[in-house]
């Protein structure tokens, strides 16, 4: 219903010509308001309400002079002809005849006016005439050329002038064609669309109050009335102007800023009988060029707000949309089945042409919430995701969630209960809507480099927006037949915890390959020289820590509830990291590298010449060994240890700084309320597992026990061979006693404290205890052909090793205990033992042994003994044992037993003996190699032997004696 001004005529004086405005506020070009009352009477006169007629002329702006003008004219047509009707009178015409020049203020004023008239009637017969004119039409050229000549200066209008006879001749022969050429009685100068209808709504539009123009006249019935009466000259009728007047209200609504629902309520109602109209099987085809026309505009504009209804509408304005949508879809519907040949655009063919209401609103919904977000994302001075900072976009991102929400929420509450009621589900397709913008801008950050803790927080408040997204869809689908499958459909989810478990592991092989890179470091960079004095361990160690540390606390920052199997996909990448570390830093050779080769058996001989004079040689000359010129040193003896075996040292102190770090990797895990317990990982197994570091640790002590056994090995074999296996023995028991070789192994012992950590020293000193054990039965099992020994030496053998278990008892303030010394001494002692037993005795327990193994059942059977294979397993009740006290045993029976079981060889002198004469004098040494070729088996000695000797004496003698 319109709303209308308060009800109250406008009035003139009493009793006064309604030609003459006398009213106060009623000048030239001025209209009053419908709202004012009864003006006060001047002067005690009272006044009338004003006529329709005079409430039309304010309304339209005429000024009175030309209301009076107009009065005079007519009533000058019409004085003899009272039966007149008044569509015959063209009036423009008879304005001309009958207003003079001296009518108006001056001849300027009377020009314009005229050349107005000119135009109206031009407009009227010439531009848009009701009959098709033709343009050779006579009356056409002459009128266009009295028009031509108007221009310039006016016309004569007297009565006695040709031009204006001619005028008039030509515009009643326009103005009374019928459409066939014969005669008529309806007169057509007014009646050519869109003359007509620009006229006729002009007129319509002098219903609104000039004063608040949302508001009709409360005479608005009567003026309807007075404006009926121009149809027949305007060539209005019902439907045009139904069609005019749904024109004229829906256009004031939007002029007035559309404020006023109620216009576009009115505008609807009057759309029902165009509808009416519509249908009507004698429609003009200008009535349906005219509809095709107005609707298209009306549906446009309807469109332009619908499609953007988030900006153009609020809570406070929701009542103006919700009448909008009915008139839009009246119009549509008019123009999809009453307008022929109607065509939506290519916009409206993809998006909804011809498609039900409901598809429609569809497309408003999507497109306005697509335009609301765009507009958030302008607002958040947003540009795809392309900011200055990756933390900025995550918070740009998770404020846009935030935002995102809140524009759904606001769709649901405002909006969609009146889309409802022509779509189903619009608060659903908002939500689908939604769920895709964010998405696109979720994919596009998912793209760029931000760190893990920043895109879990936007991940993780893109799972709370969707899940209140979906949560509007359900809502709004519980009255639908498929409960909102359909448009569920639609929601490609974002499976945000599949995408933070992908960048969760994403993150963990990133680290776990910088994992690889440190490793990949530490063997291209890694000297094993110590960090410094309190930190004497490698300094890859430290990085490889620290990144694991670090790798650690950035992991349980990343704010989610860790899952079980990622938290031990990490535990376990780090640990094949340390594993890889470890098994470098174990990467230092074996032992067997440092144990020399055994040398092949052989029996000893008693009464070897070159023996023989080897001694003589050496006590007529008076010597000293030099292994006893080394134990006279005194307090100047050093330290053997190579810088290589300091390094290995390095490599134990890094094993054992790991160890110490897991062990607090692990109190740390386990106190954490982040990490799920390790016994629920391994609740299967038999055994307890107590550390998350199992396998390292594992690995940490075989490397442990690996590192320390080559470093003892390389220190005793390799380091100290010149003074333990390289000497003694060497030639005589009693001459190469272990006195040298023990001092230096204190020193090496009292280094090796100092280097390595305490915690190590235990393993280091353990090993080197080991592989002196190992070195000291070497000499006595395979000490090679500058080693032989006699029952007699046992007291002296066993006083040295005695010795030699001394170092370890009291080393290191008891690092070592004695039943550990003892335990591990007790495979020497045995073979010591039998250093110490007759050779008869010896022969007898060999065979007997040897016989056992071989499982031949002794040597009474007559069976021959096979060779015992060399096991490196030294032990008294070992075969090959026995065997080798056998062949460095120095008496006749050994020979004896050894040649005629196993047809050993003799022993000779070997290239180490001939060097250890060096010291001699060169012409004594000469004279005895000499001497030595001349006797009867010279022929024993190999012809390398000699050549040798030969070159040594050339070498080292004085120049003057370098002859043969």
């Amino acid at each position: 219903m319109l709303k209308k001004s308060p009800s109250s005529r406008r009035s003139s004086s009493c009793g006064s010509n309604p030609s003459s405005q006398s009213t106060s506020g009623s000048g030239s070009g001025s209209g009053s308001s419908p709202r004012v009352g009864f003006t006060v009477p001047q002067g005690g006169k009272l006044r009338r309400p004003l006529t329709s007629a005079e409430i039309m002329r304010q309304q339209m702006k005429v000024t009175e002079q030309s209301d009076n003008r107009l009065r005079k004219t007519l009533m000058r047509t019409l004085v003899g002809q009272m039966g007149r009707r008044a569509e015959t009178i063209i009036l423009p015409l008879e304005l001309l005849r009958h207003l003079k020049p001296s009518e108006f203020n001056d001849p300027h004023e009377y020009h314009l006016w005229q050349k107005r008239q000119f135009r109206i009637l031009e407009a009227g017969l010439l531009l848009h005439p009701s009959i098709p004119l033709e343009k050779s039409d006579a009356s056409a050229v002459k009128f266009r050329e009295i028009i031509e000549s108007g221009e310039m200066k006016p016309i004569d209008t007297g009565k006695n002038s040709v031009v204006m006879k001619t005028l008039c001749n030509c515009v009643v022969a326009l103005a009374w064609r019928s459409p066939d050429g014969g005669t008529t009685d309806v007169c057509h100068w007014a009646d050519g669309n869109p003359l007509n209808v620009l006229i006729y709504t002009a007129l319509l539009s002098s219903i609104f109050d000039s004063k608040d123009e949302t508001l009709v006249l409360d005479e608005i019935d009567e003026l309807l009335e007075l404006m009926k009466k121009t149809w027949s000259t305007l060539g209005i009728n019902r439907p045009i102007h139904n069609l005019c007047f749904t024109w004229v209200l829906f256009e004031q609504y939007v002029v007035t800023r559309e404020v006023e629902p109620d216009l576009l309520g009115a505008s609807f109602v009057m759309l029902t009988e165009v509808a009416t109209d519509a249908k009507k099987p004698d429609r003009e085809p200008i009535y349906m060029k005219m509809l095709a026309s107005v609707l298209n505009v009306m549906k446009k504009w309807c469109d332009k707000r619908l499609l953007d209804y988030h900006r153009n509408f609020n809570r406070e304005t929701i009542g103006l949309m919700e009448n909008m949508l009915p008139l839009l879809f009246s119009a549509t519907k008019i123009l999809e089945e009453d307008v022929p040949y109607y065509v939506n655009s290519p916009q409206e063919k993809g998006d909804a042409g011809e498609e039900p209401t409901g598809n429609r609103v569809d497309l408003y919904v999507r497109s306005s919430l697509r335009n609301a977000f765009a507009q958030m994302l302008e607002d958040l001075n947003i540009n795809g995701t392309k900011t200055s900072e990756p933390q900025e976009v995550s918070e740009v991102l998770i404020k846009v969630a935030r935002k995102t929400e809140e524009l759904g929420v606001k769709e649901r509450d405002i909006f969609s209960p009146i889309l409802k009621k022509w779509h189903p589900v619009a608060a659903g397709v908002a939500a689908v809507t939604l769920h895709t913008c964010y998405g696109t801008l979720l994919k596009q950050y998912l793209t760029s480099k931000s760190s893990l803790n920043e895109t879990v927080l936007v991940l993780q408040r893109a799972g709370k927006l969707e899940k209140a997204l979906v949560q509007l869809v359900v809502e709004d689908s519980v009255e639908c037949e498929d409960g909102g499958k359909m448009i569920v459909r639609e929601m490609v989810p974002y499976e945000v915890d599949a995408l933070i478990v992908r960048l969760m592991k994403q993150w963990i092989q990133e680290r776990l390959q910088k994992g690889k890179e440190y490793i990949l470091r530490a063997k291209q960079t890694e000297t094993w020289n110590p960090k410094s004095k309190t930190e004497p361990y490698g300094h890859s160690a430290a990085e490889i820590v620290s990144f694991v540390k670090e790798a650690m606390e950035n992991f349980f920052e990343i704010p989610i509830n860790v899952s079980e199997t990622l938290f031990y996909d990490l535990i376990d990448g780090l640990e094949n990291v340390f594993v890889d570390y470890i098994t470098f830093v174990a990467s230092c050779g074996s032992k067997q590298s440092y144990i020399p080769t055994l040398p092949p058996l052989t029996r000893c001989s008693r009464d070897s010449k070159f023996f023989k004079l080897w001694k003589k040689a050496a006590c007529n000359i008076g010597t000293e060994d030099p292994n006893q010129s080394t134990s006279n040193e005194g307090n100047q003896v050093r330290p053997s240890t190579s810088r290589g075996t300091q390094r290995l040292y390095i490599r134990l102190n890094t094993l054992y700084y790991l160890t110490a770090q897991l062990n607090s990797l692990d109190k740390a895990l386990s106190i954490s309320p982040k990490v799920t317990s390790i016994k629920g990982r391994f609740a299967n197994r038999k055994q307890p597992v107590t550390s998350y570091f199992e396998q390292s640790l594992s690995t940490l002590q075989i490397a442990s026990q690996h590192v320390s056994e080559v470093a003892a090995y390389r220190l005793i074999f390799l380091d100290s061979n010149s003074v333990f296996y390289g000497s003694l023995y060497v030639g005589d028991v009693a001459s190469a006693r272990i006195r040298p070789a023990v001092r230096i192994l204190k020193q090496n012992l009292t280094l090796l404290c100092a280097i390595v950590t305490d915690r190590a020293q235990r393993l280091a000193i353990k090993e080197v205890m080991k592989a002196s054990f190992e070195a000291f039965l070497m000499v006595l099992l395979a000490g090679g052909s500058t080693r032989v020994f006699s029952r007699l030496d046992h007291p002296m053998i066993e006083e040295d090793f005695e010795s030699l278990k001394r170092v370890f008892c009291t080393c290191a303030e008891g690092l070592i205990v004695e039943d550990m010394v003892e335990l591990e001494a007790e495979v020497v002692e045995g073979v010591v033992v039998l250093m110490g037993q007759t050779t008869e005795q010896l022969v007898e327990d060999f065979s007997s042994v040897a016989s056992d193994a071989c499982g031949i059942g002794g040597v009474s059977t007559g069976r021959k003994l096979p060779m015992p294979p060399t096991t490196g397993k030294w032990n008294k009740s070992d075969p090959n044992t026995v065997l080798r006290v056998l062949c460095s045993r120095n008496d006749r029976v050994a020979s004896h037993f050894l040649k005629k079981t196993f047809q050993l060889a003799k022993r000779r002198p070997t290239i180490k003996m001939i060097e250890q004469l060096s010291f001699l004098n060169m012409t004594f040494l000469q004279q005895y190699v000499e001497l030595m070729y001349i006797m009867e088996n010279v022929k024993n000695i190999d012809c390398l032997i000699y050549e040798h000797i030969f070159h040594v004496i050339l070498c080292s003698g004085n120049p003057k004696e370098k002859k043969t």
